[in-house]
């Protein structure tokens, strides 16, 4: 079978060969392989004695020759990378002579290799993932928790920032480890500080028991901020918190780090963006999302070569400085059309650091360096280092505030196609298993909403909603463009009978309760009557004692709080 060599580094900075079939090299499309082929010399004169069948095809496997449909595949694919025509190919030489046994046989001579090289690097579903050595042995997954999420208060008065509910039944944090997981990454530490009790209590119950195995060392484990001789201090940013970890992190022979945020929702492969670092031979690569020049002035953008490697970085630009930034997206693999539209690219704060780069530069280039965006990445390219851009061109939101993260889960209610899908088989998002039984719904109206597991939604009507898990839902209540998290715990029948013989509010939604663009957040009490519908379209206030905030015009009821019957607000 012919063969086709592609290299790829290891962590030693030696070469290695990899082989793939020709039929492989067909499926693998233009923009994903680099590949500089030797020019082999021509083979040997044929002699005049006959060989069987199985020398011949030896001889040219041996001597790497693609056959003339595959040889025309690949200078198609190389055409197609410069925007150049396509040669169509040329006739192969033949050597006949005849084999035992009768046979006529025709040896196929060889002839120079075609040159191969990406025009883009973007996660695209057609394109194929090769990488030697595997991810699974090769990459370390570090998930940073964030920061104490002041712009998510008060969902995060109780809570990190990846531990805050999502989309019903998950927590923010299983969007990066499920990308791990399905990417063949499955050695992934998560560093916490800030009210981290729920995300590790979560981590244990998700993650603690599933990874491991005779054969796999994969695991999930939590790293806290800690205090030592060394580092005095908490973490003082991202890539210190890295760095205050990196005795522990270099320990493991990998070739390279993933590093990602903890509070991101998108679906990602990350083999594909690992492959094209090791393709560009990179030392860092960054992950860039395309986007218009209205939603540019609000992230730090980067501009890039001809090759897709990052050049200048541009923190929230405006005007002439917004203009300076622009670039050819189509460098990266967007088609033209969407490149004249999209001609800005974004960090998404997610990054690739082959080990021995991440190292020189925490160690010794950048020592007290606290933050990757805005010191070490930009510095590595000051000192020369290859930075390269990995375009990503998908559905990616960061949940920093409370309107992004109320968009963001009542986008998955989207018809007829969710902003956001957890219902791809390929590539699913894990969670805690918590054997809840099926929610009950009892002569309900439900419209354009999702229903987390163990519910119990009775003579209401729910319309463009997200309800979590575990929650009641009494009879004549309205629920409309809002999302209720649930509840940590069931409250058994008598408990509410107690309740209610004192006075008491039991958890969940009182009856003909009007609840309208809202966030109820976890273990809430909202008595009979209660009105949440903002009827003044208030933008911002803050009643932390009465049990709510108000933020870009969203009601956020705080968790475990209490809103006494006939409330309105």
């Amino acid at each position: 079978c012919p063969e086709l060599h592609t290299q790829t580094r290891e962590e030693s900075g030696k070469k290695k060969l990899k082989t793939l079939t020709a039929a492989e090299t067909e499926k693998r499309p233009s923009n994903s392989v680099r590949v500089r082929a030797p020019v082999l010399p021509p083979a040997p004169p044929q002699t005049s004695l006959p060989r069987p069948l199985s020398a011949v095809a030896a001889t040219a496997s041996t001597r790497h020759s693609l056959p003339p449909m595959a040889m025309a595949t690949a200078m198609g694919a190389t055409a197609a990378t410069y925007g150049a025509p396509i040669p169509a190919p040329a006739p192969a030489a033949f050597s006949p002579h005849r084999a035992a046994g009768g046979r006529r046989v025709r040896a196929v001579t060889a002839r120079p290799r075609p040159l191969f090289s990406p025009r883009a690097v973007s996660d695209s579903r057609n394109s194929q993932t090769c990488l030697d050595p595997d991810a699974s042995t090769s990459v370390l997954g570090i998930i940073l928790g964030g920061g104490a999420g002041t712009r998510l208060y008060p969902l995060t008065k109780k809570r990190a920032k990846p531990a805050v509910p999502l989309g019903a039944n998950y927590r923010l944090i299983d969007i990066p480890v499920s990308n791990c997981l399905n990417s063949n990454v499955s050695k992934i530490y998560v560093l916490t500080q800030f009210n981290s009790a729920s995300l590790n209590r979560h981590l244990s119950r998700a993650y603690g028991n599933n990874i491991g195995g005779y054969k796999n060392d994969g695991f999930v484990e939590v790293l806290a901020a800690q205090q030592s001789p060394e580092n005095p201090d908490w973490f003082q940013g991202t890539a210190d918190a890295v760095r205050q970890y990196l005795w522990l992190f270099e320990e493991h022979n990998v070739m390279e780090f993933l590093i990602l945020a903890g509070d991101h929702l998108y679906r990602m492969d990350y083999q594909k963006f690992i492959q094209a670092h090791r393709e560009t031979d990179a030392d860092i690569t960054v992950a860039a999302l395309p986007m218009d020049e209205e939603r540019a002035t609000a992230f730090g953008l980067m501009k890039i070569d001809d090759e897709g490697r990052i050049v200048e970085f541009s923190e929230k630009p405006k005007g002439e400085k917004l203009k300076a930034m622009m670039v050819d997206t189509t460098i990266l693999g967007l088609d033209s059309e969407r490149a004249k539209e999209l001609p800005y690219i974004a960090s998404m704060g997610i990054y690739v650091f082959s080990k021995d780069a991440m190292l020189r530069l925490l160690r010794d280039n950048f020592p007290s360096a606290n933050d990757f965006g805005s010191e070490v990445i930009p510095g590595a390219t000051e000192i020369g280092m290859r930075v390269q851009a990995y375009l990503y061109d998908g559905y990616w939101e960061d949940i920093g505030t409370i309107e992004a993260f109320y968009n963001a889960n009542l986008g998955i209610t989207k018809k007829p196609v969710p902003d956001f899908s957890f219902y791809d088989r390929s590539a699913p998002i894990y969670t805690q298993s918590r054997y809840l039984p099926p929610s009950k719904v009892l002569n309900a109206d439900v419209t354009d909403s999702v229903i987390g597991e163990g519910c119990v939604i009775n003579h209401c009507t729910i319309n463009h909603s997200v309800v979590g898990l575990r929650s009641c839902i009494s009879e004549g209540a309205v629920i409309e463009d809002s999302l209720l998290m649930g509840a940590d715990y069931y409250e058994t029948e008598n408990d509410k009978q107690v309740l209610s013989e004192s006075g008491g509010i039991p958890i969940g939604i009182g009856k003909n309760a009007h609840i309208r663009k809202a966030i109820i957040d976890k273990n809430a009490r909202i008595g009979e009557n209660v009105k949440i519908i903002n009827v003044d379209d208030i933008q911002e206030a803050s009643r932390e004692s009465d049990g709510y905030f108000i933020k870009s015009g969203i009601v956020t009821v705080i968790k475990d709080a209490l809103i006494p019957s006939g409330t309105v607000i």
